[in-house]
């Protein structure tokens, strides 16, 4: 047992690790205008817009990352496998949103960005299933799984949405996306809280 939490703990610390270089490199990228005027801020919204909207995905996932991480005792290889992936998924962000950021909000970065969106979100729901499948039913119960089930296919199918649109309305696309991350601030879908 203890061996087992260990490797658990190992998992949350690589993966907790992970995210804190992502949301480094996003920072990085935030350049500081060489005028000392506060008007020169006014031209660099794009990059504090795509590196709120960024941050707080990170943020999102790490939250919904570590709620999940409660439930595991015993990570297996496909567990981990699929951790990788979606980590792996999460460090493209930084380059994405500076892309966004770069050509202003232009249709297809913010297409790029919301496929993004929807490579991370499959990559969370094998995930989720992943972890779903090792938990016991006291601790999550089969209408918090059919919960966490629905919400996840629903924004999901908002990141694909998100996509197609930002062909034809970047804006409104890339506020689908806010839109979309919403419905993931609060991780516990079973109504109690743990």
């Amino acid at each position: 047992m203890h061996e087992a939490k260990t490797t658990a703990d190992r998992l949350i610390a690589f993966s907790d690790a992970v995210f804190a270089v992502i949301v480094t490199i996003m920072v990085l990228e935030l350049k500081a205008p060489d005028d000392p005027a506060f008007s020169a801020l006014l031209p660099l919204w794009p990059e504090a817009v795509s590196y709120a909207v960024s941050f707080l995905f990170v943020v999102i996932i790490w939250i919904n990352h570590h709620h999940l991480m409660r439930f595991v005792e015993r990570p297996t290889l496909g567990l981990m496998w699929v951790n990788f992936v979606h980590l792996f998924i999460v460090s493209l962000l930084p380059f994405a949103t500076a892309w966004v950021a770069r050509t202003k909000l232009a249709s297809n970065p913010v297409a790029f960005y919301a496929g993004l969106f929807v490579c991370i979100d499959i990559a969370y729901n094998m995930f989720e299933r992943q972890v779903f499948a090792g938990a016991s039913a006291s601790q999550v119960s089969a209408p918090a799984r059919r919960v966490a089930r629905r919400r996840s296919l629903a924004v999901l199918a908002s990141f694909v949405i998100a996509m197609l649109v930002a062909f034809v309305a970047p804006r409104v696309s890339f506020a689908l996306i806010c839109a979309a991350l919403l419905l993931h601030v609060r991780p516990d879908v079973s109504g109690h809280g743990r």
